[in-house]
């Protein structure tokens, strides 16, 4: 057990509010930063930034493929511009584009949970298909049922 005198107790006290006055005042001075909606973690790889764990994990898994030749031409967050009759719709970026073996060109998106639910993201999955005749590939992390041994 601890035993401190009455001085000591003050000058601890002191030291913690002056500890308490310096983090407020390093809070007001650091920007705001929003968290993520979907909880996702930006990561660096290669120096390339990528939007989610998932994705980067994504492209190292497409990254060694490419480098036993299973696929070839790995592009990153390539751009498709969405027009009907010359009248740009909207863009899609894709977050992974490559030739598989076959040497058929497939366009990746990488997605976690709710995200593949949203309206845009359909609309312009349809409009890929209805426009390009391109069939987007989704990429999603398997879940494991296996409980772990305690």
């Amino acid at each position: 057990m601890l035993r401190w005198s009455d001085d000591q107790l003050r000058e601890y006290h002191s030291k913690r509010q002056g500890r308490a006055e310096a983090h407020a005042e390093a809070r007001q001075h650091q920007k705001e930063t929003k968290r993520p909606k979907y909880r996702n973690r930006k990561t660096s790889i290669d120096g390339r930034t990528f939007d989610s764990k998932l994705e980067a994990a994504r492209y190292v898994e497409l990254k060694r493929l490419q480098e036993g030749g299973i696929i070839s031409g790995l592009q990153c967050q390539v751009p498709f511009a969405l027009e009907i009759n010359g009248n740009l719709i909207c863009k899609y970026v894709a977050d992974f584009v490559y030739l598989d073996v076959d040497k058929k060109r497939v366009v990746e998106d990488v997605k976690c949970g709710p995200t593949a639910s949203r309206n845009d993201y359909r609309i312009k999955k349809k409009l890929m298909k209805a426009i390009h005749g391109i069939e987007i590939r989704e990429f999603r992390k398997e879940k494991s049922n296996a409980r772990s041994p305690r």
